[in-house]
């Protein structure tokens, strides 16, 4: 049976259990690849935020009273539906994302991962014993926050929806989220669809895809205890302002341009391998993508030759219809965004080592060298196929260099030693470090988050980070008899 039901893609909201349109303007899903319509909607206004809200509040309640076997049964039915709709799920996240098979099928994995670990939150410890002075028992318990607002960006759809979307449901909250509406099918469609299957409910999660004014509504809504943000550090900014101001937790998982750095013992051919993948896999549409490859000046030059001949051979078309290492960007914006970055670099003295150039939304594999510190590609997010290569001479300049950023998400060190990679990577602040691996991974149970211009630390990915997330902390105390005082 199939999951989903393409007569009815007119009707992309989803509230109160029930699909409908939106109160918002019309507005299409494009398939990148090829510039065709996938589905038209409307799209959600501020009113179907706050409709939605009271919803999900009144649902709530009787959810986090639900017993924990039944919430966890839930989360288990849903990682069964990712697994068996797998090829039908990634065969849209092809279409509508551009994505290249394989990094489809592994959002789908992750997927399910993600509500396999969900599914053991609700039996977790929900508080511990607090000494105290008085004879009393003293306990600082977990509850619910309520109602949590979670936005995803359209770039991993998924993996970046379900991360907080499972976690949330699983600890007793409802959930409204909003996909981008470039990306409303893999984004909001289909996680709706997944736990409407697993028996999630009505009305704990709604799925509202709109522009700025439904993220602005949700994060005001008083309804809304919590946001689950994901996306530019520009667009975050807002967000944690906003939510600051309405006394609102914001947990906020931004940009990022995370450095490789290629050590003198780095054998290069491995070392390119690494960097190609960093930096190409999925058109280089990843928070983690590898934005800077620091290496030394002993292999700097084998080490431009070899990527850019790897560059060069990498197919880049249609990831529907061929067999393809690279697929579309998602618009045009982001492929215009792409190569202003790089024609600006290469005014700034910056050399196009390979690449560089378009056709539609396909962006060629690009390799720059000569890059410095006042190249615009070595400071900006790029969010593209591009390889900026930054020469180094000595450990203590590699360090500079990883750290004149202001993002901090992760890290890749390759060197033969990997004792001297951990020594490194603890003098360069981020939220992610990987020894002998580029800076694109991603698993369910592991902790999750960047610092500084990358946002607010580990709020994703294992048990402990998902409670603290998703979960409000109460002192309560119990006494055998009422307390005596003086007056």
């Amino acid at each position: 049976m199939a999951l989903l039901d393409e007569t009815r893609w007119h009707d992309l909201i989803h509230v109160d259990g029930a699909w409908r349109a939106g109160s918002g303007p019309a507005t299409d899903v494009i398939e990148p690849a090829t510039g065709g319509t996938l589905a038209r909607f409307t799209m959600a206004t501020p009113d179907d935020v706050a409709a939605a809200a009271t919803a999900a509040r009144a649902a709530q309640r009787e959810w986090a009273a639900t017993p924990h076997p039944a919430r966890a049964a839930v989360l288990r039915r849903a990682a069964q539906l990712w697994a068996e709709h797998a090829e039908e799920i990634s065969w849209w996240n092809v279409r509508e994302v551009g994505a290249i098979p394989g990094m489809a099928g592994f959002a789908v994995h992750v997927a399910e991962q993600e509500c396999w670990e969900a599914a053991a939150l609700p039996a977790r410890p929900y508080g511990e014993l607090v000494p105290s002075e008085e004879p009393r028992l003293s306990i600082a318990r977990r509850y619910p926050v309520g109602v949590v607002g979670v936005i995803s960006p359209f770039n991993v759809p998924i993996i970046l929806g379900i991360r907080s979307v499972a976690p949330a449901l699983a600890l007793g909250n409802a959930v409204l989220l909003k996909p981008d509406p470039r990306t409303a099918i893999t984004g909001g469609l289909v996680l709706a669809r997944i736990f409407q299957e697993a028996g999630l409910p009505d009305g704990l999660l709604q799925v509202l895809p709109g522009g700025a004014d439904v993220g602005e509504a949700m994060i005001t809504d008083p309804s809304v205890s919590v946001i689950s943000f994901t996306g530019s550090t520009a667009a975050g900014r807002r967000v944690g302002e906003l939510a600051g101001k309405h006394l609102k937790r914001a947990h906020l998982e931004l940009g990022g341009n995370s450095a490789m750095l290629v050590l003198d013992d780095a054998d290069v051919a491995a070392a390119v391998n690494l960097a190609a993948w960093g930096s190409f896999f999925h058109q280089g549409q990843i928070c983690m993508t590898t934005g800077r490859h620091l290496v030394h000046s002993r292999i700097y030059d084998d080490f431009v030759t070899l990527l850019s001949d790897k560059a060069a051979k990498l197919p880049v078309g249609d990831p529907a219809r061929e067999e393809v290492a690279l697929g579309p960007v998602i618009d045009a914006a982001q492929r215009d965004k792409i190569h202003d970055i790089v024609t600006a670099s290469t005014a700034s003295g910056a050399s196009v080592a390979v690449g560089g150039e378009y056709d539609k939304l396909f962006y060629q594999p690009t390799v720059l060298a000569g890059v410095t510190t006042s190249t615009p590609a070595f400071a900006k997010e790029i969010f593209g196929p591009v390889a900026p290569v930054v020469k180094f001479d000595s450990v203590d300049e590699a360090v500079a260099l990883a750290t004149a950023s202001e993002y901090g998400l992760s890290l890749g060190i390759v060197t033969a030693d990997p004792m001297r990679g951990m020594d490194l990577a603890d003098r360069i602040p981020t939220g992610i470090a990987h020894i002998n691996d580029q800076t694109v991974n991603d698993e369910a149970n592991a902790p999750f988050g960047g610092v500084a211009a990358s946002g607010t630390g580990t709020r994703f990915g294992g048990a402990r980070a998902n409670i603290d997330a998703f979960t409000e902390t109460r002192w309560i105390t119990v006494r055998s008899k009422p307390a005596a005082f003086p007056f």
